[in-house]
């Protein structure tokens, strides 16, 4: 009998497509794609084990970059598409990939609302303060003083503090990441991917083509001065007087995780057609 031989290993290679990334030179995301398939090497996934599936802007485009199975959804309704997904197939890791306009916006809804079920998913937002793809408008993150010529003066509208949010409805894990440190990110994203129930990581992800100076970022973020608790009371105290830079992971929760093991059909399928005939 022939021997058989080895699989070779799976390195961050394995999951990216042969598409080419058509982000803006100087993109925070192309870090943050990178983050993703080693992570994805870290956990040694069999890519068609794993979906990416995301809504729409710039850092919705991450499915097509990566070799595992995408879904490209419509705006803001990334998470109730992955929630579907993971219901019905509870064998298969499911990571979200989107923006802070995507996430928050007009998805906030349905972000609220998973973090509450607490399915078994990782939502990765990068988040720039800004809506990038259509170039330059604020998002719900964008500081109210910020000046553009879209919105003269700046909005004057109270900031969104999504990991606060995030811990109000329910998420299991909550982490933020920066983009400028890609193998501190990939940790981070195999952490959540890992950790039961909703995970969600906020990634700092710089547009430097509207948002040029969010090169100083990487001057302002800083690992986070204290350890991740399981505590929520203790993570809210926390979160409600974070200044947006601090790394880590925030919260690590216990809260049971929505069981999705398929309950056994009440009728079948020919007795449901038969109340239908004609």
């Amino acid at each position: 009998m022939n021997d058989v031989a080895p699989c070779a290993p799976r390195t961050a290679q394995t999951y990216k497509s042969a598409y080419k990334p058509i982000w803006c030179p100087g993109c925070g995301d192309y870090s943050v794609l990178s983050s993703v398939t080693k992570a994805l090497a870290m956990l040694d996934l069999p890519p068609e084990d794993v979906v990416v599936v995301s809504g729409i802007g710039c850092s919705s485009r991450i499915p097509a970059y990566t070799n595992c199975y995408g879904f490209h959804g419509v705006h803001g309704r990334s998470l109730a598409a992955a929630t579907g997904l993971k219901v019905a197939r509870p064998d298969l890791t499911v990571l979200v990939a989107g923006g802070d306009g995507d996430g928050y916006s007009i998805g906030g809804n349905h972000f609220l609302h998973a973090c509450r079920r607490n399915v078994d998913l990782t939502y990765i937002v990068m988040d720039n303060h800004v809506y990038g793809m259509t170039k330059g408008q604020p998002s719900p993150t964008t500081e109210p003083d910020w000046d553009s010529k879209l919105s003269p003066g700046g909005t004057k509208l109270r900031v969104f503090h999504p990991l606060v949010v995030a811990l109000a409805s329910g998420a299991n894990f909550i982490a933020r990441a920066f983009s400028g440190d890609p193998n501190g990110t990939a940790d981070i994203l195999a952490q959540a991917i890992r950790h039961p129930g909703f995970s969600f990581v906020e990634i700092l992800s710089p547009c430097v083509t509207f948002r040029p100076e969010q090169r100083e970022w990487k001057t302002q973020v800083r690992p986070a001065p204290v350890e991740p608790t399981t505590d929520a009371s203790r993570a809210a105290r926390r979160l409600m007087t974070d200044d947006g830079f601090n790394i880590g992971v925030l919260y690590a929760g216990d809260r049971p995780v929505c069981p999705l093991a398929p309950a056994e059909p009440r009728s079948r399928v020919e007795d449901l057609e038969a109340e239908f005939a004609l």
